[in-house]
């Protein structure tokens, strides 16, 4: 559970690529998330360039990292695969997301999420700027590289957020 407790989001870089092998691993990674009925809605952009990244940094008001950030995948769902109406695939997603970030500790690297989905306007943005297809959605962007310091394990268990066999009146409200 290192990767788990060493994460981080990172937003500072150094100024070096990640290699072609670790991006296929987060990758690797990312495609072993569980999703609703093994849908695995999900595909991707990755971007290294460094006008796309400036682009894409202009895109939401707190993407800004994404310039200086060696390497940026984009998570995208692609609703041809979805079953059930589409209801499950934000969360096919999320997790397809957090595969990436965790296996970026592994890899050595730092990372950060940036959602996209559902603010309508980053959406239409993206959309834009790649040329996309309708049935594709653009969900979120992980930033990431070598990380100007090393993650470091902080302790966020808060046991008083944890209920045994349901909710009590002594339990806060």
């Amino acid at each position: 559970m290192n990767s788990i407790f060493t994460r981080r989001s990172i937003r500072r870089f150094e100024e070096r690529s990640v290699e072609p092998e670790k991006i296929e691993r987060l990758l690797r990674a990312a495609m072993q998330a569980p999703s609703g009925k093994n849908a695995q809605p999900w595909e991707f952009i990755v971007v290294q360039d460094a006008e796309k990244r400036l682009a894409i940094s202009k895109m939401s008001e707190y993407a800004g990292m994404c310039r200086y950030a060696p390497c940026l995948i984009i998570t995208l769902a692609n609703m041809d695969y979805n079953t059930d109406n589409g209801i499950w695939w934000v969360q096919d997603m999320a997790a397809c997301t957090q595969n990436i970030l965790l296996q970026a500790v592994e890899e050595g690297l730092g990372a950060v999420w940036l959602g996209f989905y559902p603010i309508q306007s980053r959406i239409e943005t993206m959309r834009k700027y790649f040329n996309l297809p309708e049935n594709i959605v653009p969900y979120s962007i992980v930033a990431l590289g070598y990380s100007e310091r090393k993650n470091e394990f902080i302790d966020r268990y808060k046991p008083e957020r944890v209920h045994f066999e349901g909710w009590t009146k002594q339990d806060k409200q």
